[in-house]
């Protein structure tokens, strides 16, 4: 089989030293380390306009067309030689922060910044995530990558509220269905996201998701990121706030999990029918995969419950308890103060911001939390927002 001719590369402009200046530093950095990995961001500008985007915390909401940074060549070096980066083992993300990498400009610098990586012999995983449409031109460009571990993950709300969420959620839904027909070389997930109580978590909402779940390898579902940007320009425009507070993590309170999780449960016993499900991205891509979670969630059990048996095994048979002394060593250079524990679920440090703390999660493959930020038992990681205090463990 011949390989796909990549699109025509038709650059889009570059921006000037003068105006990368009047950029959000945020923005101006184009590698950000996230817990999903590394992630590449030199394109900057969207039109979709999705009221929950988190481009409202860069300040560049209303940047509608899509710019570049720097060139692919010279971002794509830049990330691998980050200091951060393993090679075949850090986790890769390209443009998920301030633009969707197949909306038609910016998908032939979408399929560049995978081809050099891929002809580097990279075996490591890359997510792409997009709303927007896919072909079966782009599906045999994709599969013509013939190392990275390359998923793409469609982001599907059913939101239907016109300001909230101007993109029809048909679109993704048709992608989803496209990538996953033609699948070979790359794997696709549902991204089912943001579950927003009275929104779309309507029993119609789960059915459209439980279909849609058959189309994927595997579906992670999640909640909104509420932050006060965002909280703001709801409330500038006139939208239903679906919170009071704000909240520095997802909002997925517990019975908006539970009335899916429910549902979730007639699919197991044959009333209806599921894809598998996972509560986290890293979960959901290593399923696709055939591999453990190279986050390490196995140790935070109460994340497990409806993972498949197969999967908890292959969990469960990577996930080993790093020593002390070696996590003290890492953690003290990368410039960690105070105590530093090796507990049953976690490392668990002080004075380390999220990049140092998802290098060591990545390198160890077991979670490592902030003593200061505590993650409680059932929330995972989530927000407080609608959660009632539980008796259970609490790790940081």
């Amino acid at each position: 089989m011949s390989t796909p001719a990549m699109p025509r590369r038709r650059l889009l402009p570059l921006l000037s030293p003068e105006q990368i200046s009047t950029l959000n530093p945020g923005l101006a950095d184009v590698i950000e380390y996230r817990k999903s990995g590394l992630s590449l961001n030199h394109i900057v500008g969207c039109p979709l306009e999705c009221g929950y985007c988190v481009r409202h915390l860069f300040d560049n909401f209303e940047m509608k067309t899509p710019r570049r940074l720097m060139s692919d060549e010279a971002a794509v070096a830049q990330l691998v030689s980050h200091p951060y980066f393993r090679p075949h083992r850090t986790p890769i993300q390209v443009f998920n922060r301030a633009t969707d990498p197949m909306l038609p400009v910016v998908k032939p610098h979408t399929f560049e910044v995978l081809r050099l990586l891929d002809e580097q012999g990279l075996t490591n995983h890359v997510l792409v995530i997009t709303r927007w449409r896919v072909s079966a031109e782009d599906c045999a460009v994709l599969n013509s990558f013939k190392n990275l571990r390359l998923t793409i993950l469609v982001t599907h709300s059913g939101i239907d509220h016109p300001q909230i969420e101007p993109v029809n959620s048909a679109y993704a839904a048709d992608s989803l269905r496209m990538l996953f027909e033609h699948a070979e070389k790359y794997r696709t997930v549902l991204y089912w996201r943001p579950i927003v109580p009275g929104l779309n978590d309507s029993d119609e909402h789960i059915e459209q998701a439980r279909e849609l779940s058959l189309s994927a390898h595997a579906t992670v579902f999640t909640g909104l990121f509420f932050r006060e940007e965002i909280k703001a320009y709801y409330e500038s425009h006139g939208l239903p706030t679906p919170y009071t507070d704000t909240a520095r993590r997802k909002i997925m309170p517990e019975q908006a999990e539970q009335r899916i999780l429910d549902a979730y449960e007639l699919g197991c016993v044959g009333v209806t029918e599921w894809g598998t499900l996972f509560r986290k991205t890293s979960c959901a891509v290593a399923y696709a995969w055939g591999e453990a979670d190279y986050n390490g969630h196995y140790g935070v059990r109460e994340l497990c419950d409806i993972c498949p048996p197969e999967q908890l095994a292959l969990c469960g048979k990577a996930w080993v308890k790093p020593p002390l002394d070696a996590v003290v060593h890492e953690a003290r250079a990368l410039g960690a103060v105070g105590d530093i524990e090796v507990n049953d679920r976690a490392i668990v440090v002080e004075g380390l911001d999220e990049p140092p703390r998802y290098y060591l999660q990545h390198g160890f493959g077991y979670q490592c939390h902030d003593r200061s930020k505590p993650h409680h038992y059932r929330q995972h990681g989530r927000a407080p927002i609608g959660w009632k205090a539980e008796d259970g463990p609490e790790t940081s």
